[in-house]
């Protein structure tokens, strides 16, 4: 899966729930370029009696993609307009456009802001998520100023406006 991810070579997710009687109830489509590498989570190998012996397979962590990345397409067995789902997928296709390497980042980021749970937030609310950023990137040892610059690439990308003095606002 981490080499999907990085050849660009994952597929987009559906996911489906349904009623006892067999309606559909939700549907929810996780396009392809919204997958980074916290939402992927290793499984144990599979026991030496099994069919296929050492097989190592992932979980997707739901929780780890962005609500950006989870467009509706059915809510409570009801259709969402074909409209709607353009508009949000258009709205989120632009993620597909940064290089691999550098959309986890951006997506990571973009999930913990979200997770701040007010439109409006600052850099240190942001900074707060240093540890996190750092377990899932160990390698990068400036982790701040990779946060402003993922800011900067939010707002490119119009997730995020500025509004000045450290200080963003989310754009719905």
């Amino acid at each position: 899966m981490k080499r999907a991810l990085l050849s660009d070579q994952v597929p987009n997710l559906l996911i489906l729930q349904y009623s006892d009687d067999w309606l559909v109830k939700n549907l929810l489509l996780v396009p392809s370029f919204f997958f980074s590498d916290a939402a992927i989570q290793k499984r144990p190998p599979l026991a030496s009696t099994a069919r296929r012996a050492g097989w190592v397979g992932c979980n997707i962590v739901l929780s780890k993609i962005a609500d950006e990345g989870k467009i509706r397409l059915v809510v409570n067995e009801y259709a969402v307009p074909a409209e709607a789902v353009r508009a949000a997928y258009n709205r989120v296709r632009r993620i597909a456009r940064l290089p691999v390497r550098l959309r986890g980042w951006t997506l990571d980021v973009l999930r913990l802001i979200r997770g701040i749970g007010s439109a409006e937030f600052d850099l240190n609310q942001v900074y707060s998520f240093e540890g996190e950023l750092s377990s899932l990137h160990p390698n990068n040892l400036n982790i701040r100023p990779k946060i402003r610059q993922q800011l900067q690439v939010l707002r490119d990308l119009g997730f995020v406006q500025f509004l000045g003095r450290g200080t963003y606002v989310l754009k719905s």
